[in-house]
């Protein structure tokens, strides 16, 4: 695990690997959605370049917003991960939800909402900008259900940079949009809700590879696999069931009732759509 470092000279570097070591510092994290061609990579970052990508703009915001909060480091996927390097990508995608679930605060970067007036200390300016905000890409996402579950304190900011709240304060209306209990987006253990009930938060969200349903779960219970990009979504889910059982007293029941997950495993095949958080990791 790399993260960024706001130097003394204010400029922004990347730290050592820092995997299989005791001294991570504290950092904040990144949630957002891919900008197509637009992010920076590890690559360019180590190289100085991408500084004119619209991606560049998230690391500035985490720069600012991390001071503000205190904090001196914070971790960005799209440049943090040497994705060229097999073995770090694997591990990665594997320490994902631990990763997002050790970092001091997380930072939800929403570039399909525009605020109109920012939130107040208590009670966010909800009308001005409902509408985008349950409409955003950001909830339809298969990787981004363990970033909203994962964090102790999940931060919502619009593509202007205000703060539109946070996840405890926002829990009703981010129920209303997810389905996911208001328990457990407000620090519930996971493993206290059933996994067909851990299933279907993830129902309605998409995935451009159809293995992605399936992995982008790992984190959600704990288990652990390896990527086997080709083996389908029906052996993903297979896989995942197994690990599942193994890991757990609950054994998943083969097919859930139309009331919990509504069919078989096959009634949750992903649909491709592009921007997947791995497989534009690969692409790249």
């Amino acid at each position: 695990m790399r993260l960024l470092e706001i130097q003394q000279d204010g400029t922004i570097a990347l730290t050592e690997d820092l995997v299989g070591t005791d001294n991570v510092p504290s950092y904040a994290i990144l949630s957002h959605t891919w900008l197509s061609g637009q992010e920076v990579t590890f690559d360019e970052f180590t190289r100085g370049l991408g500084r004119d990508k619209a991606g560049f703009d998230k690391i500035r915001f985490c720069a600012q917003q991390v001071q503000q909060d205190g904090l001196r480091y914070f971790w960005v996927d799209t440049c943090c991960i040497n994705k060229a390097d097999n073995v770090e990508l694997q591990h990665a995608i594997n320490s994902m939800f631990r990763w997002y679930q050790g970092a001091a605060r997380c930072y939800v970067l929403l570039t399909d909402v525009l605020s109109a007036e920012p939130a107040t200390e208590h009670v966010p300016s909800i009308p001005v900008w409902e509408e985008e905000f349950r409409r955003s890409r950001w909830f339809t996402r298969g990787w981004t259900l363990q970033e909203l579950l994962a964090p102790r304190v999940v931060s919502f900011y619009s593509r202007d940079w205000t703060h539109l709240g946070e996840r405890d304060s926002l829990k009703q209306l981010i129920h209303e949009i997810t389905n996911i209990p208001c328990p457990a987006l407000t620090g519930a253990p996971l493993n206290t809700f059933s996994v067909e009930e851990r299933l279907s938060w993830s129902n309605q969200r998409q995935t451009m590879r159809e293995e992605d349903k399936a992995y982008s779960l790992l984190g959600i219970f704990g288990v652990f696999t390896f990527l086997n990009y080709g083996e389908g979504e029906t052996n993903a889910f297979k896989r995942l069931r197994k690990a599942i059982a193994e890991d757990s007293q609950e054994s998943p029941q083969p097919q859930a009732s139309a009331g919990s997950l509504g069919g078989s495993i096959a009634a949750y095949a992903p649909r491709k759509y592009n921007g997947s958080r791995i497989s534009s990791l690969l692409r790249i």
